[in-house]
């Protein structure tokens, strides 16, 4: 019986003739999911890939090829020494062309767990080796708070992994209020891998302490019903409106914390004659608010007032900057705690999304542990992550970016290497046509999902039940020595493995690898992180011992963690890392940027799709939330989040009333459409979804029309077909996703081809080679 781990939890393997045959949970884990058990019937699936796969086109025509075919035609099997000098020649070949600015290897997605074997840091240190590579910044899941936050308290990435805990909450908060909920479907994944989930317990713990919770999110199912939380159904997209109402209340019935403003923030004023009207003739209080957010007046002054009388923690889900100005919601909230004046104190102040994973208000220790080196890029350009699109449609193009134009480089070649554009993409035909554009793309992957169907060269990767790695995270109290279950399944390597063989192709091999294995490489890691570790107290047992073992648990610390405590006990000390070491209520460096769509301060912007697009009418909001029975769109073809499925597609929650008024009943087949494209799910009529709203859970594995005879983007019920491709702001220019407006109706067309789950036709070219 082995021991693994994953971003969903940590699991014992068991195995019967070489076969995995079930997982159990880990006995350390008083919550588990399920998720994880998803592997067993698909490890050897018939969507697995089993040898090197190179499109048939490209093969016999060369790069550029019929790029029009990807996603239809089919694959011909090859040889690891074939799929090595085809790589490694295709490398060379671009980068003496183009050079390696043309490379785009931003390679965003998850992966799997594993201190080592970390599909994205393995490929980048790869192509580093060789000269480098376009990266992306930032990520789908929060991009516009990873620029603003820092403008307004000097740091994100510090913060979001480093929140005040739950256990402070517990013991000292009496009002918690969720913008957003708090969905703890979410808390079931810790990036790195996890042992212990603590979301549920946390929020039981707090509510039976007298915490009060208020659910400001357009669907109920956003908080747990254990908490008996009071659920504010809000207007997609208008929660920075609310903020500034609640804000409003605070200043003009003068419950903002002065002495906190003046202490501890910059350019309050000019935020409050924002508020007043003072700067462009419209007063922002409670019932400008009410008429935007579709909330009470009097519900809203209730609110401020209780939050201003009460220790209050103000949590902001990451899913609010998914949006048309998305950076506004963060910036709103934070001020909105400053005004209330308990940053900095235990339970109070704000959070940046509790329970969007498992590790937001968990007790870690945060110990600095090592990672995989990636060596020095060559190459400077970039794109922000979700602009991919854009570059691919629009080389040479300009773009705006945190207070500067770049332009797009001109891309020849995609390597991608751990996650699935076309999961975490919006506007999945304009991504389909700038996908068109390169003359090679080369995926590493280990089932037939749509990135493998749109690639040229597909090289077949492990997961981690099939090698040994580490799960070790500074976001996690648990190190788990993750032995390989089973022997790989096909030709499959690690992505060590894979660069290895392709860099000694390349005469880069040395470079790439240090002249270590991949046990090499795991005993160093853990060294380092050990060596680590004793400079800050913590004794870590030796490897060895570790492996022997199995697995080990840092301590918890005594003490419950209050973020940015130190700030507040001494600011002249402690400051924040902003231009004036303060929280910037008001940014000069922001005004400097002259942008119309991200001013000095939060303000409040009119979402397009209140502007007369072509969504606007009757409408609905389509929200695509992350699903319960996956990790993005990791093992949908598994048992778990297939069984959430109805007659095979993706489900989408519709309200009683929205649904009555369209003929449509629980179970029915749906259409769901827009001027960008359209796809079925299955309905689920509910009243936990707010009238007007519309909910289907990202991940869907793509599924095409191949046969064009439907008129549909995606049989299977993918909600990025239908999600615009826009940036936040120029600012971040983040993913806007929730930005969308669809019509929903019943499918009439019968049943359709559902292709998402099964491989390409395979055609068998290997040969040797002397």
């Amino acid at each position: 019986m082995s021991l693994t781990s994953a971003h969903w939890g940590t699991y014992h393997a068991h195995v019967k003739d070489g076969r995995l045959t079930s997982l159990s949970h880990f006995a350390e884990d008083s919550d588990p999911t399920e998720i994880g058990k998803g592997i067993v019937d698909v490890i050897d699936h018939e969507s697995r890939i089993i040898g090197p796969m190179i499109r048939k086109s490209w093969l016999d025509y060369g790069p550029a090829s019929h790029p029009e075919r990807r996603g239809l035609d089919p694959f011909v099997r090859v040889s690891w020494d074939q799929a090595d000098q085809i790589v490694a020649a295709e490398l060379e070949r671009v980068i003496s062309a183009y050079g390696n600015e043309a490379i785009y290897a931003g390679s965003y997605g998850w992966a799997s767990a594993g201190r080592f074997h970390h599909a994205q840091g393995q490929l980048h240190r790869f192509l580093n080796s060789i000269g480098g590579y376009t990266k992306s910044v930032n990520t789908y899941s929060f991009a516009a708070a990873e620029v603003i936050v820092p403008h307004v308290i000097g740091h994100f990435r510090n913060y979001i992994y480093n929140q005040t805990s739950w256990k402070s909450v517990r013991d000292h908060a009496k009002l918690f209020v969720a913008f957003g909920g708090v969905p703890l479907k979410n808390g079931q994944i810790g990036q790195g891998g996890l042992g212990r989930h603590i979301q549920k317990e946390s929020i039981l713990a707090a509510h039976q302490n007298g915490v009060e919770f208020v659910s400001v999110s357009p669907l109920r199912d956003d908080m747990i019903d254990d908490v008996n939380a009071e659920w504010m159904p809000i207007r997609p997209n208008s929660d920075t409106a609310l903020m500034i109402g609640l804000c409003h209340t605070l200043f003009d019935q003068g419950l903002h914390d002065r002495s906190f403003l003046e202490r501890y923030c910059v350019g309050f004023d000019a935020f409050a004659d924002y508020l007043t009207g003072a700067t462009d003739g419209l007063v922002k209080d409670a019932a400008w608010a009410a008429a935007l957010c579709n909330i009470e007046v009097d519900a809203i002054k209730a609110l401020a007032i209780k939050m201003a009388q009460s220790r209050t923690m103000l949590s902001f889900s990451w899913s609010l900057t998914r949006q048309a100005h998305g950076e506004q919601p963060f910036w709103a909230g934070i001020t909105l705690a400053a005004m209330l004046g308990q940053i900095g104190l235990p339970g109070g102040g704000f959070g940046l999304g509790y329970s969007a994973v498992n590790t937001v208000g968990n007790d870690i220790q945060r110990l600095p542990v090592a990672a995989m080196p990636q060596g020095i890029n060559g190459v400077s350009s970039f794109i922000p992550v979700a602009r991919i699109a854009d570059m691919l449609l629009n080389s040479g193009g300009e773009f705006d970016y945190d207070g500067a134009r770049y332009l797009y480089p001109d891309i020849k070649m995609i390597y991608w290497a751990g996650g699935n554009p076309f999961h975490h993409h919006q506007d999945l035909n304009r991504l389909c046509a700038g996908w068109q554009k390169p003359e090679t793309i080369i995926a590493h992957e280990w089932c037939w999902n749509a990135l493998a169907k749109h690639a040229d060269i597909v090289l077949p990767c492990t997961t981690t039940l099939e090698r040994d790695d580490i799960a070790m995270s500074p976001m996690d109290n648990y190190f788990v020595s993750m032995q390989a279950a089973i022997a790989p399944v096909g030709d499959a390597r690690d992505d060590f493995e894979i660069f290895r063989g392709i860099a000694a192709r390349m005469g880069a091999e040395d470079a790439f690898t240090e002249g270590r294995n991949a046990e090499d490489w795991q005993r160093w890691l853990y060294d380092m992180t050990k060596q680590a570790a004793a400079q800050q107290g913590h004794e870590l047992p030796g490897y060895d011992a570790f492996r022997d073992e199995g697995w080990f648990k840092l301590e918890t610390p005594e003490e419950a963690h209050v973020m940015l405590a130190d700030f507040r006990a001494d600011p002249i000390a402690n400051p924040l890392a902003t231009p004036s070491g303060k929280i910037e209520i008001y940014s000069e460096t922001i005004a400097g940027f002259n942008y119309d769509d991200c001013a000095a301060h939060p303000c409040w912007f009119v979402p397009p799709e209140w502007l007369g697009s072509p969504d606007c009418g009757t409408r609905l909001h389509l929200l695509g939330n992350q699903p319960t029975a996956r990790l993005h769109s990791q093992l949908d073809h598994g048992s778990i989040s297939r069984a959430s499925k109805i007659e095979g597609h993706e489900p989408v929650k519709i309200n009683r009333q929205d649904a009555a008024a369209r003929g449509i009943e629980n179970g029915d087949i749906v259409r769901l459409y827009n001027d960008r494209g359209a796809c079925l799910c299955g309905a689920i009529v509910s009243d936990a979804v707010m009238q007007g709203v519309l909910i289907v859970s990202t991940g869907a594995w793509f599924d095409p029309d191949l046969s064009g005879t439907t008129g549909l983007s995606c049989h299977h019920g993918n909600p990025n077909v239908l999600t615009p491709d826009i940036g936040t702001s120029a600012l971040a220019q983040g993913p806007a996703a929730h930005s969308c407006l669809v019509e929903v109706e019943l499918w009439t067309g019968g049943p359709v081809a559902m292709t998402a789950h099964k491989p390409p036709v395979i055609l068998d070219g290997r040969k040797t080679t002397g």
